[in-house]
């Protein structure tokens, strides 16, 4: 638990020194987490007075953070970058939108010109699955495409499927067509806004049907690409 701990602290403060400071909150509150329970769990009084102590300062840089993120929500400056790199793992969609999807997410708008093949409206399923999971008070899901000029017919089935399914968890899903949508984006109703340059595909195509990555995206490595993440308060207000 010591080891797990210490590298998942040192994870938030590469995050923290690169500015990535919601993925940086996160780390630090499940880093201390350990910490407190390996606390409970030694009867070693010198240890236990150790992993306070760093519990403490862990806790304390995170909630600078949490204020520092308030701060720059509220005057509109916010702004994280995430560079992934070819290859990399563990950029899964709950560790890139997992931490913005919550009980105050009403409705999410994507926007990505290639949700068309078949593994495109998969991944746009995954993260609605992952959505429907954490997003408790979500009632609608819309999203802007391209249409497949190759198999139009196929790209509509998979997205009314997908709209028949969401509706059995009382969420709408409306899907529209656009000749000239060029940009990628996904916006949440609670004012975050990801821009991801390969949209929702920035995965690799895995290796075979049953190798590590297959199913599970965390462990999939991805193509190179940039996400930036910024808030808009007015956001909600504006859907």
């Amino acid at each position: 638990m010591e080891s797990a701990a210490a590298s998942i602290l040192k994870r938030a403060v590469e995050m923290d020194n690169n500015k990535q400071y919601t993925m940086a909150l996160v780390l630090y509150q499940e880093g201390v987490q350990i910490l407190l329970d390996s606390m409970k769990e030694t009867k070693d009084q010198a240890k236990q007075k150790h992993f306070a102590t760093r519990a403490s300062q862990y806790l304390d840089r995170a909630e600078k953070i949490k204020n520092l993120v308030e701060k720059q929500k509220a005057s509109g400056t916010y702004r994280e970058l995430i560079k992934i790199e070819t290859g990399s793992t563990g950029h899964g969609y709950s560790t890139i939108f997992g931490r913005f999807l919550d009980a105050t997410v009403t409705y999410i708008h994507i926007e990505d010109p290639y949700i068309r093949a078949f593994h495109q409206c998969q991944n746009l399923v995954r993260l609605c699955e992952l959505a429907v999971r954490k997003c408790h008070a979500l009632s609608k899901i819309s999203l802007i495409t391209t249409v497949d000029p190759e198999d139009k017919k196929n790209q509509i089935a998979r997205l009314e499927e997908l709209k028949q399914s969401l509706s059995c968890h009382l969420i709408s899903f409306e899907f529209n067509f656009s000749d000239t949508l060029h940009d990628r984006q996904i916006m949440f109703s609670n004012g975050w806004i990801i821009k991801i340059g390969r949209g929702l595909d920035y995965f690799k195509a895995p290796n075979g049907k049953f190798v590590l990555g297959a199913c599970d995206l965390e462990l999939r490595p991805c193509s190179e690409t940039t996400i930036d993440i910024f808030h808009k308060s007015q956001l909600k207000n504006e859907q």
